[in-house]
């Protein structure tokens, strides 16, 4: 076994996941891959077919999509909320750009568990709706799962498709990731890895989203609810170290990976986090133009495009609960080693 895969075992052995799976290469081939464990404690043994819940690492896919539909023209990142909603024009998030919802700085606060006072999904958009802004628009890298639900209603109006629709026709059918998508059908979800033992469900979550604002709101969602094989994030992984050619032009992929928020209190590509030179969830492994992200199940990708090195990693860290510790230090020992793997 390789040493990635003694020390993602390890991470199984102190109890920060049951289950894991990894890979690590460049434009053209994985360089190391594996996966281990089971798909709950006390279940099944990985045979490398699994869905894994990708929570936030969502988002870049969406955003992916977002920017193939301004290289389409159907967008603009200088589009503003209210010119694709007309219930938003009037209030405060009315003038936000796609832009700003992009790099986390519209204003509109994160990590809101809107889902318990309002459990239907007309009732949480409502309460994003009226969500007051807590910082000006642009002013601040503050990261809001809220804005990226409002993002992906903002990309539906303008391509008159639902999210999910446009997640396959952009992102998923270009790179043959075929394994990925909202809402895995029941076959598919009993390939599923476990997540939680939920507290507000009173049972182990499988094969449905874990975030409970995307189980309110049903339909896809920007913010978290795709699932994939590794497979599939291994063919996202070698398109983004090879320029992404597949899905946009060279000068609309330069411009999401580029940093967006210099001089902000945090690095932020658009869609994608920046290598912030402290408090980088992966390390300080990968190069200072290194994007990626996490999700909170216990998932991420990471691209170093000066090495055109991709890294996967993912985990079910959060079952049987949320509290599990343990993750962070694994995912820096992770790149660490990914960085250095000839």
């Amino acid at each position: 076994m390789t040493s990635l895969g003694d020390l993602v075992s390890a991470g199984r052995d102190r109890g920060v996941y049951s289950a894991a799976a990894w890979s690590v290469g460049d434009a053209h081939a994985a360089l190391a891959r594996g996966f281990t464990g089971t798909r709950s404690w006390g279940g099944e043994t990985l045979d490398g077919s699994e869905l894994w819940d990708l929570a936030s690492v969502t988002k870049p896919v969406a955003g992916l999509a977002v920017m193939a539909l301004v290289d389409e023209g159907a967008l603009r990142l200088t589009d503003t909320v209210g010119d694709h909603l007309p219930e938003y024009r009037g209030g405060d998030k009315a003038d936000l750009t796609v832009h700003q919802l992009l790099a986390h700085t519209s204003g509109i606060p994160g990590q809101v568990p809107l889902y318990r006072e309002h459990p239907t999904r007309a009732a949480l958009l409502e309460a994003i709706r009226l969500l007051p802004l807590t910082a000006a628009p642009g002013t601040r890298v503050q990261y809001s799962s809220q804005g990226f639900i409002l993002l992906g209603l903002v990309a539906e109006a303008a391509a008159g498709e639902t999210l999910d629709v446009l997640v396959r026709r952009l992102v998923c059918d270009p790179l043959g990731m075929t394994g990925t998508g909202f809402h895995p059908a029941p076959e598919a979800r009993r390939r599923a890895v476990a997540t939680e033992d939920c507290p507000w469900r009173g049972r182990i979550v499988t094969g449905q989203v874990h975030d409970e604002n995307a189980v309110v709101l049903g339909a896809p969602a920007g913010h978290a609810g795709l699932f994939a094989p590794l497979a599939d994030m291994e063919r996202l992984g070698r398109s983004l170290a090879g320029g992404a050619r597949e899905l946009l032009r060279p000068a609309t992929f330069a411009r999401m990976t580029a940093v967006h928020t210099e001089g902000l209190n945090l690095r932020r590509a658009l869609a994608w986090q920046g290598q912030d030179p402290a408090g980088s969830p992966v390390g300080p492994s990968f190069g200072p133009h290194s994007y990626g992200h996490t999700g909170f199940t216990g998932t991420s990708i990471w691209v170093d495009p000066a090495t055109t090195r991709y890294a996967v990693l993912l985990t079910n860290r959060v079952h049987p609960t949320r509290t599990t510790t343990g993750i962070t230090p694994l995912r820096h020992a992770f790149h660490a080693e990914a960085a250095g793997l000839v």
